[in-house]
């Protein structure tokens, strides 16, 4: 049987690879990528810059891994549908196989490809631990709530052995060979190289995952809050572009040579992941109505200043200038800076949180739909097991909590630097005098706060009660 194995971004490993491994067990193997203008043509990736350059270094790894297999990735340009089923012609091929997506967009262009394809076209999981949708309360529904979802899929889940590499692919002919256009390179899709984002490829991936399991893995679930501290696993855009799997970060977690005293706390993190997924895959919606009927039509304020302090990192609140710095610097952003820089756009600027989540999508490297989508209706206090609207974060308290020397603060605000702890998270508090020491002038090297902090909380509160009485 001739089986064309098609990598779309969401799997780019040879390792656990079940539409791969499963192919090769039923004879030759046609491994593809297809450089959709759909995502690849200049206008889009200028929209998400950080993951296309992501995206390109790991498809470079995946085409060297197949190469050293025996095999190689013939990467076509074009329309998905139309190049697909000219290789199928072309190597009368008796199947096409993949990883199955998620996302609404994905299902429905699965759905049209399956309908249009001249052979079956066959979806394999491997996004998740188990099948989205598999996890239903006792009445068939979907949960809710994040807690009684975990306790159901810890009943659920068996660990099982991720699959192995294969040992060797069977070669593609020269006729396979020439059809080859290559991978395109950032100038062709229109970037430039960002040297601050986190490099591609498996390797990479596995390299984060075990220097996480040595080391911050024992004490994450305080670490994982400390943003002037290594203490997350980095492997988010990992799991994203599936350079490594779920079921391959639990296993090794779970296998190591020493069991972090932690890994409870981390994997648990990730059946949250999983709750985000499954949460998408029964409301598709969501990723443009909020998850709570009662926020429908919140009035949510037009504020271009506040919004273009908030993008650029000039609020004058630091640990939230930080965050958005960066945001656009390197793609990344610590997950207790998302919360508190979520939480100050929407309800002390009380902006919509899907201007925030569209931006957050555009700069990450991770950028995930499911997860980003829940975690911001979730700081918003819209989403599925959300926090609720009456909590709203103090960005001074948080910063002085969760930065507490003003460590990460002063590498993204640095015309802060000088500022002694003490006033590092509230510069506009602090003293005229050490203000001049330290080279700060509020209103000139570093903004005067957007808004006041007791106003702004008040404000939202009082504008929520008012909606969600009515609604």
């Amino acid at each position: 049987m001739r089986s064309i194995v098609w990598f779309r971004g969401k799997d780019l490993r040879v390792l656990d690879h079940r539409p791969l491994t499963s192919a090769l067990a039923m004879g030759e193997v046609l491994p593809i990528f297809i450089f959709d203008p759909y995502f690849f043509a200049p206008d889009k990736t200028s929209q998400m810059p950080h993951r296309i350059q992501f995206l390109l270094d790991s498809v470079h790894e995946l085409k060297s891994k197949l190469n050293a297999l025996g095999s190689d990735l013939i990467c076509l340009h074009g329309k998905s549908f139309g190049r697909l089923q000219e290789v199928v012609e072309m190597w009368q091929a008796d199947q096409v196989v993949a990883s199955r997506w998620i996302e609404r967009f994905g299902r429905k262009r699965d759905e049209s490809i399956a309908d249009r394809l001249t052979v079956p076209f066959q979806l394999f999981e491997g996004e998740t631990l188990v099948p989205p949708g598999s996890v239903l309360t006792g009445s068939r529904t979907p949960f809710r709530v994040f807690t009684p979802f975990y306790r159901t899929f810890l009943r659920q889940f068996t660990l099982e052995p991720p699959l192995p590499q294969p040992n060797r692919l069977p070669p593609l002919s020269p006729e396979l060979q020439r059809l080859d256009e290559g991978i395109p390179t950032l100038s062709d899709v229109g970037l430039d190289r960002n040297p601050r984002v986190i490099q591609g490829g498996e390797d990479a991936a596995w390299q984060r995952l075990n220097e996480f399991i040595d080391g911050p893995a024992a004490v994450y679930s305080k670490g994982r809050n400390r943003l002037d501290r290594a203490g997350t696993s980095r492997i988010s855009a990992d799991l994203k572009f599936g350079l490594l799997s779920p079921l391959q970060v639990w296993w090794a977690m779970e296998n190591a040579e020493e069991r972090p005293r932690d890994a409870g706390s981390f994997l648990r993190q990730l059946v949250w992941r999983e709750f985000s997924h499954h949460t998408l895959w029964h409301q598709p919606h969501l990723l443009e109505k909020p998850f709570r009927p009662d926020f429908e039509g919140f009035p949510w304020l037009d504020d271009p200043g506040g919004w273009d302090a908030w993008v650029t990192g000039q609020t004058g609140y630091p640990v939230v200038d930080a965050s958005a710095r960066q945001l656009l610097a390197e793609g990344f952003v610590p997950n207790r800076a998302r919360m508190i820089s979520a939480s100050f756009l929407t309800k002390h600027l009380g902006i919509d949180y899907r201007r925030g989540e569209a931006h957050y999508l555009r700069y990450l490297v991770d950028g995930d739909w499911a997860q980003n989508n829940l975690g911001w209706q979730w700081s918003a206090g819209c989403g599925c097991d959300a926090q609720p609207y009456f909590r709203v974060f103090n960005p001074i308290l948080q910063g002085q909590k969760f930065d507490p020397a003003g460590t990460w603060v002063r590498q993204w605000v640095p015309e802060l630097a000088e500022l002694p702890k003490r006033w590092i998270h509230e510069p506009w508090n602090a003293p005229e005098k050490v203000l001049t020491a330290a080279g700060v002038e509020l209103g000139a090297t570093y903004p005067e706060p957007v808004v006041e902090h007791r106003f702004a909380r008040q404000r939202f509160l009082a504008t929520a009660k008012a909606h969600l009485s009515k609604a």
